[in-house]
């Protein structure tokens, strides 16, 4: 599973791409840092009362406080104050949105039989890739298993926010929580709802890559570019133009680590707490919700091309897969993102 998933920079040109000839239409970048990464919004035909220095300020509040509830670099955040909870078989409160994320997070563990695991931070730090990479040296074996022990989604509860006694999570063994996989597709999301809730109508918002798009710019669509999965240059694969959909793209060509020689991926399969090794590049998935498109990106990309591309299909996902082969990459589309990609 993806996780410290900022690290992989954009998976998207989508700046370069809004901000060419847009004849006379009234344009609105907005942008800023977070999540080790940046953010950016492009508004058309803004609204009469906008204001853009506001409309930041409100903004980086927003994803401040996601930050503040989710962000595992962040010693006082919930989720770093959960983790450092050693109690076994106690509610721990938490907030709503940081109960439903939780939530969501085991509900792709769920669906792909632990492809996606929110609690697989320990081989991330043991591989060098998390918030507490312990070595730069090549894991040993003892050391892999260790960490897999420590894996398990089935150890975390989540109360609903409705429930009685209000949101809370729960360890019924000891266990430490990452949401890096749907943090940034979710952060996506809460600067959505606060464009959307001001009025706005024709708008584009991205975290690292990660695209949600709402209604339209100059009649063509929001023009995204899924990129090229090579570690070596940037370069567009694929253009879409997308109306009112989220975009999200998991790969394993950006952040890597060499070690005596070998490049390991920062993909982790929990199953076994090692960098996955299987030929699929990249995972582009569109969805209603950056952070639903960001989970099913990730658990895809470690199911690998036969498996991710026959869960897409089950689930009847919008997914594009680009798999490296002897002669140059392969691309697949399921059904969903084929009408996608001809504008159905």
């Amino acid at each position: 599973m993806m996780l410290k998933h900022a690290a992989l920079g954009a998976a998207f040109f989508c700046l370069a791409l809004v901000s060419g000839c847009s004849g006379e239409i009234p344009i609105e970048r907005l942008s800023g840092q977070t999540m080790g990464t940046t953010w950016s919004v492009v508004i058309a035909n803004p609204i009469g009362s906008h204001d853009g220095a506001q409309l930041t300020a409100e903004l980086e509040a927003a994803l401040a406080e996601v930050n503040r509830q989710m962000s595992t670099y962040d010693p006082e955040s919930e989720i770093s104050r959960f983790n450092a909870d050693d109690r076994v078989g106690e509610w721990f409160p938490v907030s709503g949105p940081f109960a439903d994320m939780t939530a969501r997070a085991l509900g792709f563990s769920e669906v792909s039989a632990g492809a996606f695991d929110p609690t697989v931070g320990p081989a991330v730090n043991l591989w060098g890739f998390g918030p507490e990479a312990t070595s730069e040296d090549l894991p040993t074996d003892a050391d892999i298993e260790a960490a897999r022990a420590q894996i398990g989604f089935e150890a975390i509860a989540v109360r609903a926010p409705e429930a009685d006694g209000g949101a809370a999570l729960m360890k019924t063994a000891p266990r430490t929580l990452d949401l890096s996989a749907i943090a940034k597709g979710y952060g996506v999301d809460v600067m959505y709802a606060v464009l959307d809730d001001a009025g706005y109508a024709n708008f584009l918002v991205e975290i690292g890559g990660e695209v949600r798009v709402k209604g339209d710019k100059d009649g063509r669509g929001w023009q995204i570019a899924v990129e090229k999965p090579i570690r070596e240059q940037r370069a567009v694969e694929q253009v879409l133009a997308l109306k009112n959909v989220a975009l999200a793209t998991s790969g394993d060509y950006r952040n890597v680590r060499t070690i005596d020689d070998v490049v390991y991926s920062h993909t982790i399969d929990p199953t076994t707490a090692r960098p996955v090794t299987h030929a699929l590049a990249s995972v582009t998935v569109a969805s209603d919700t950056c952070a639903v498109a960001d989970g099913w990106a990730t658990t895809l990309l470690v199911l690998g091309p036969e498996g991710g591309l026959e869960l897409a299909i089950k689930q009847d996902l919008a997914a594009m897969f680009i798999t490296r082969t002897a002669n140059g990459f392969e691309i697949q589309y399921t059904p969903r993102f084929e009408r996608l990609v001809e504008g159905g």
